[in-house]
């Protein structure tokens, strides 16, 4: 399974994520969570101790491996580099193994904007497009607020892509923006996951914004997860049973067409 989940910050993507990764590892399946989001906490979610913490560098700031890979040095301009670097091995020798999940923190690229052909985007693209269509692990992408990271060639090995969304204006203008990138670079399964849900009225406010949709499953509001993100430690384990069914329940949502 390889999957990508994207939405407004605050949607509780990296929740989502985090329950997912630990549910299929705990199943004992070989995952790879990738933290797409450059503000993203998904160390944390799955339960990273502050020592554990301590230890991530993101790819973007692994200056010595940038450098070696794209044969470019790091925040220097005109320069050649290689636009296909060797990749491959990246996400077991720079991953860190988080009750059972490895995790591949992506971090931010500080230069030139989003788009830029700076080397830490091009070597992250490359890795991301060969965890996505060579890696045989199930693979759950964090992405940020857009896809960028995903490109045309990269959705060929994405199953699905998770778009989650709220009940709320902001929240569904984020995931019709999403929902359009995700339709121009070819991705084929677009589900919805509806979040911070308190009753049916939330899920129809959101079908009837989005319509022709379709609906993966909904995550209730959940005054544990809340107090979860203050303690740390596993989300998984800080959950409800009403929320773990639900998140089961997407898990088996997401392997019917």
């Amino acid at each position: 399974m390889k999957l990508a989940i994207a939405g407004k910050g605050g949607t509780g993507k990296s929740t989502l994520a985090a329950a997912l990764a630990l549910i299929q590892a705990r199943r004992g399946h070989r995952v790879l969570a990738v933290d797409a989001d450059p503000d993203g906490n998904l160390a944390a979610v799955l339960g990273a101790t502050p020592a554990e913490l301590e230890k991530i560098i993101p790819i973007s700031r692994q200056k010595e491996l940038v450098e070696e890979r794209t044969g470019a040095k790091v925040k220097q301009y005109g320069q050649m580099f290689k636009l296909n670097p060797e990749v491959s091995d990246i996400a077991d020798g720079y991953g860190v193994k988080i009750q059972g999940v490895n995790l591949l923190v992506l971090g931010a690229i500080e230069a030139g904007g989003s788009g830029c052909a700076c080397p830490e985007s091009v070597l992250i693209k490359a890795l991301v497009a060969d965890l996505v269509l060579r890696r045989n692990d199930t693979v759950i992408l964090d992405m940020e607020a857009g896809i960028e990271h995903l490109g045309r060639g990269t959705a060929r090995g994405v199953h699905t892509l998770l778009v989650m969304v709220e009940p709320s204006l902001r929240a569904l203008d984020s995931a019709r923006r999403i929902l359009r990138m995700g339709s121009e670079i070819g991705l084929k399964d677009i589900r919805l996951v509806a979040s911070k849900v308190t009753a049916p009225a939330d899920e129809a406010f959101i079908l009837s914004h989005l319509p022709g949709q379709v609906l993966a499953g909904s995550i209730p509001w959940s005054e544990e997860i809340r107090s979860a993100n203050q303690r740390g430690g596993p989300v998984l384990d800080q959950a409800g049973p009403e929320m773990v069914k639900s998140l089961e329940q997407i898990l088996s949502n997401l392997k019917k067409p």
